[in-house]
């Protein structure tokens, strides 16, 4: 089996299993951004317009993170931690997921995910200011 076998829609959770979400597109453009954020959390994306992933359980534990200029919107667990899928600041139509949640996805499956360049979207403002005291 490889990933173009998986069938739609495709399945997915966070590490504890109380976000679970799916995608009813195929695993295709899978990337790794070299942003600020992205390549600290260095996870490989798939893409899907907004409409075509559905959170099905656990919404009241997703969190968000934003920054810079709070385009972009990132989701995570509460629980757990784990970034399932982001709306994205270059488009903002589409959703970026984390392929490593979706069911029967193998990372031995990925041979190279190539890097969108994202490092020119330049700070704005730093949020870390309002976080000290």
């Amino acid at each position: 089996m490889r990933f173009n076998d998986l069938e739609l829609p495709l399945k997915g959770s966070c590490h504890c299993g109380l976000v679970q979400f799916q995608v009813n597109t195929s695993l295709k453009d899978l990337r790794r951004c070299n942003c600020s954020i992205c390549s600290r959390k260095g996870f490989v994306m798939g893409s899907a317009p907004v409409d075509l992933l559905k959170i099905i359980s656990g919404q009241k534990f997703i969190s968000t993170y934003q920054w810079n200029t709070n385009i972009a919107e990132h989701y995570f667990c509460k629980i757990c931690g784990i970034n399932t899928h982001h709306k994205r600041r270059s488009n903002p139509n589409e959703y970026g997921y984390n392929i490593a949640c979706i069911e029967g996805f193998k990372m031995s499956w990925i041979e190279n995910a190539p890097y969108v360049d994202n490092t020119k979207m330049s700070l704005v403002n730093s949020n870390k200011d309002k976080f000290k005291k």
